[in-house]
């Protein structure tokens, strides 16, 4: 027994020893050392290690560093194989003499999501020959990637992604030459700006994962690589200037994933993509792709991501799409797709995402995409579907449908309200009809956004049936442009954020007890309806409210602020213009203090300006308080330089030009006409760098135009209206020389653009508001909404200038409007303003002018308006062009001209004959118009005149705006790319 039990406990006393023995020789000493000695190299971010342990934690002395977290040895030699230290809070430099590079057999080596500094030690590469596996993914190193990294012959997987790296062209090209075992290459966010994309053409045939998105590669990528026989995953998101085709065949079998969104591949998609049985990811969107797309996704059994939107592809939506079993994202959105969606689909059990806006989709809505069992998001909009939608049975757990801007019509079916997760309603501009009740709404419990704009013929009911119903989550309601007669009862909750009942028919007023019930309101919208009275400002956190266009009347302003409590703090845009209000603007209006817009126009108001709006805070850009009663002088208080455009204009102001205007730098418009103010020209307004609209006309301003005007700089001035005044003496041509942008080409994009603020709240402001330019041309006052981009004007008329029209006007090519009528100029018409390529109307009339009208001037031929008459001229009148057009008011009691459209004939027969149209315009050898402006500018001037002719209608008829801002900025882009090239040629 002793004998059993000794020979037990020697044993397992042996099995220690060979355990102990196995611990104590497995790590070798040096490595230890070496580790141990890299560790107190590091620091640890303090932060990370709130969240986790570091790794290294468990380095010591006592333990076998080959049992140490992150650590693996080999299990024969004892040597370090892998070290794994990823997300290890470490923080700290890897030097080039770093003890870690001792560690010669290593195999892999992961420091991702680290926080290093400095560039990677070229050492890393030289030693670690025998490295299969490297990951240095997020791990905080930057710089350029040495060359070394091409050493590394035996790597197989390379992952350098989300750090501050760089490869060169050198570096890249002998790694994808050398690394012929690299099967997963990840470089996303690398810089790789200096890399050619030939390059990749080399990388090795074994390449299973390359992941190359926002990598800022340009050129054309080798179509060559998409062939790789073992290829499974492409990401190349984000590289905007990567262009590239897919091969029409060849493509790898193996693929599983395809991203190339955001890039600027073109060519069709090959009808080969049938054969990726084996694809789950297919991401296209962004790209330059046409064409139509092949319907060949019946054997796609594993695709669950299809997404081919903002790109050129036509013909018919692709139906075997719509049998897809697995896919849960189908994005067609943004093309030129059209034809019919199908009758019937069962196949789509786990689609979640439908986006096919924006195409030319037909026909009706099908009722089985409400009965899909896993859909969230239906988006048909900017489609041509029609008829009316049909009922359904099984109503799906889908939260977001827009249906915007199509042709449906009918009632909007009831089995829409059994919706029961339903947030977002969108339905703006169809045909609908019919009225919703608060009992239909009151079903769809989660509904936030409920938007039904531009369907004339539906209607809100305004009764509570003597229930009160209840809607948590509605933060959104827009029924602009519908048939809404009175305030529904339910949209009174607090949850309401935005409410636009715009252009309807809502009449009488609103009192403080109903204002009260909106108090989350942030934006409220009733412009263009009946209403009377506004007791109190609605909500504690209104931002925007706009009730222009309505029959207020009263002294509304200084009704409320003698209401208890304050007035909303944070509201930025105020706009009652075109109401019948009365009675002055309260002083207290300047304790909002975050106003951005104030338009009280087109009211019967009267009274002072208070001196404060002068110096108000720093977010007031838009003054418009024209068309009112407003007497007195204008406050010369102005010391806010954020001020961009201040509208005075027909009142009955007084008294000089305020001097504290030069403070407001900012300031883009300024129009004071048709006031009673007098004052000599106001040459220090050229200290305004940013000033484009000036408009002074219809006051009493006087004297001459000095000739110190030379130092000034109206460079920005594009619309100049100092008509009906008293101003004498000549016109000095120092003034035009410094009209930049009447000279320049029209800017691709205006300076204070609504479209590119910073702040969010001004950006929004920005976008709501346009502010109105009334311009006198073509025999009638327009006014025109932020058309400054290709606008530009001057009007001197009705002044008693004299003396000659200065040659400098003809440096302004890109005029449009010209008006010196009603004045004495004397002498002959400039040669000079032959050179006016994009002039559309000038007016020359009642002066004193004499000699011949020049013949060139029939080569412009966009001119639609040109009078003459009441002048001293003689001759023959120049025929050809647009000067077939005139009739004989446009030269009417000029005694010495003859010819046509003129009842009087020319003596001398040549005369009525004008030399043909030169190929150059020469006002000095210095200056020479090529006959290219003049091909240019006739397409230029016929569509400016189509352009302006449609601001008529829109202004006369209130027509949409869109109309004007297509010809304004088709025609903008071509005149101003014109221009660049011809400056760039030079």
């Amino acid at each position: 027994m002793v004998t059993r039990v000794f020979i037990q406990i020697f044993v397992l006393f042996l099995a220690c020893s060979s355990t102990s023995s196995s611990s104590t020789h497995l790590c070798l000493s040096d490595q230890r050392a070496s580790l141990l000695e890299f560790k107190n190299t590091l620091s640890f971010n303090d932060y990370c290690m709130q969240f986790t342990s570091p790794q290294t934690n468990s380095w010591n002395e006592t333990a076998d560093c080959c049992s140490w977290q992150g650590v693996s040895c080999d299990k024969q030699t004892g040597h370090v194989i892998a070290i794994d230290l990823s997300g290890g809070c470490l923080q700290g430099s890897l030097h080039a003499n770093s003890t870690l590079f001792q560690l010669r057999q290593l195999q892999q080596l992961n420091f991702a999501y680290n926080d290093f500094n400095g560039s990677i030690p070229s050492p890393l590469f030289n030693h670690f020959v025998s490295l299969t596996y490297l990951n240095l993914s997020g791990s905080g190193f930057s710089g350029l990637i040495p060359h070394e990294i091409s050493l590394l012959s035996s790597l197989v997987s390379l992952d350098l992604s989300y750090s501050s790296l760089t490869f060169d062209a050198i570096g890249f090209d002998r790694l994808s030459r050398n690394l012929t075992k690299l099967r997963n290459l990840v470089l996303e966010g690398t810089d790789m700006s200096g890399v050619s994309v030939a390059s990749f053409s080399n990388l090795s045939s074994s390449m299973e994962t390359l992941i190359l998105g926002t990598c800022q590669l340009h050129g054309e990528f080798p179509s060559e690589v998409f062939s790789l026989p073992y290829l499974k995953h492409v990401e190349l998101a984000w590289n905007e200037n990567l262009t590239g085709y897919l091969p029409k065949t060849n493509l790898s079998p193996s693929l599983v994933s395809l991203d190339l969104y955001y890039c600027r591949f073109k060519g069709s998609i090959p009808s080969s993509f049938g054969n990726l049985t084996q694809i789950t990811l297919l991401d296209f969107t962004q790209n330059d792709f046409q064409g139509e797309i092949p319907d060949v996704f019946e054997n796609l059994d594993k695709l669950t991501i299809l997404k081919f939107g903002s790109n050129n592809f036509s013909g018919q939506v692709p139906t075997t799409v719509f049998n897809l079993t697995q896919v849960t994202q189908i994005d067609l959105s943004h093309n030129r797709l059209e034809g019919t969606l199908p009758n019937h689909v069962t196949r789509l059990q786990f689609l979640q995402y439908l986006p096919l806006t924006s195409n030319l989709i037909s026909g009706g809505v099908p009722v089985w995409l409400f009965s899909l069992p896993s859909l969230i998001t239906i988006d048909l909009s900017y489609n041509k579907l029609t008829g009316p939608i049909g009922q359904f049975q099984k109503p799906n757990s889908v939260m977001v449908i827009d249906l915007s801007f199509n042709d449906i019509q009918g009632p909007i079916p009831s089995s829409l309200f059994d919706l029961k997760n339903l947030s977002s309603l969108l339905l703006l501009s169809n045909n609908f009809s019919g009225v919703i009740e608060s009992s239909m709404l009151s079903k769809l419990e989660n509904l936030y956004d409920l938007q039904l704009s531009n369907n004339g013929l539906v209607s809100l009911s305004s009764s509570n049936d003597g229930v009160n119903y209840s809607f948590p989550q509605l933060t959104r309601v827009l029924f602009s442009s519908c048939s809404v007669r009175k305030f529904p009862s339910f949209f009174r909750t607090s949850k309401v954020e935005v409410l636009d009942l715009s252009n309807n028919k809502i009449s009488g007023g609103i009192s403080k007890l109903e204002a009260e019930g909106w108090e989350g309101l942030n934006m409220l919208n009733l412009s263009n309806n009946f209403l009377t009275s506004l007791e109190q400002i609605p909500g504690k956190y209104l931002q925007i409210l706009d009730l222009h266009s309505n029959l207020l009347q009263g002294p509304i302003l200084s009704t409320w602020f003698n209401l208890p409590p304050p007035n909303p703090p944070y509201l930025s845009l105020l706009l009652i213009s075109e109401n019948k209000l009365t009675g002055n603007i309260p002083s207290l209006i300047c304790n909002w203090t975050s106003l951005v817009v104030l338009d009280l126009s087109k009211n019967n108001m009267s009274g002072t300006i208070p001196e404060c709006l002068g110096n108000y805070s720093y977010g007031l850009q838009f003054i418009n308080l024209q068309v009112n009663n407003f007497h007195g002088k204008i406050p010369d208080s102005f010391t806010n330089n954020m001020l961009k455009n201040l509208l005075l204009n027909d009142n009955q102001l007084e008294g000089s030009l305020p001097r504290s205007l030069a403070n407001c730098t900012s300031l883009e418009v300024l129009n004071l006409g048709n006031n009673n103010l007098t004052d000599t020209f106001p040459h220090w307004l050229a200290s305004l760098p940013s000033l484009q609209v000036l408009i002074l006309r219809s006051n009493r301003f006087h004297g001459s135009i000095s000739n110190s005007i030379a130092s000034s700089n109206f460079s920005a001035l594009q619309i100049i209206d100092f008509s009906q005044n008293e101003l004498s003496g000549p016109l000095p041509a120092n003034f035009f020389r410094n009209l930049r942008a009447m000279k320049d080409a029209p800017k691709e994009k205006l300076p204070g653009s609504y479209l590119f603020k910073t702040d969010a709240r001004v950006r929004y402001v920005y976008q709501y508001y346009q502010s109105p330019v009334n311009v006198t041309m073509k025999r009638l006052e327009l006014e025109f909404l932020k058309t400054l981009a290709i606008l530009t004007a001057m009007d001197f008329s009705n002044n008693l200038f004299t003396g000659q029209i200065p040659e400098e006007l003809g440096d302004l090519f890109s005029l449009q409007v010209l008006n010196l009528s009603h004045n004495s100029f004397a002498g002959p018409i400039p040669l000079s303003f032959a050179n006016i390529v994009a002039l559309e109307s000038l007016d020359l009339s009642s002066n004193k002018l004499s000699g011949r009208i020049p013949s060139k001037l029939t080569n412009l031929t966009f001119l639609a308006v040109l009078d003459l008459s009441k002048n001293e001229l003689v001759g023959a009148i120049p025929n050809g062009n647009q000067f077939s057009t005139f009739d004989n008011v446009s030269y009417s009691d000029n005694l010495g001209l003859c010819g046509m459209p003129l009842s009087r004939q020319c003596s001398t027969a040549g005369e009525t004959t004008p030399a043909p149209p030169a190929p150059m315009v020469r006002e000095d050898e210095d200056f020479v118009i090529p006959f290219i402006w003049e091909v240019v500018m006739m397409g230029y001037g016929c569509g400016t005149v189509l352009g302006l002719s449609f601001g008529y209608i829109v202004f006369t008829t209130g027509k949409p705006w869109w109309i004007v801002r297509i010809v304004e900025r088709d025609l903008q882009t071509k005149f101003t790319k014109w221009v660049k090239n011809r400056t760039h040629s030079k």
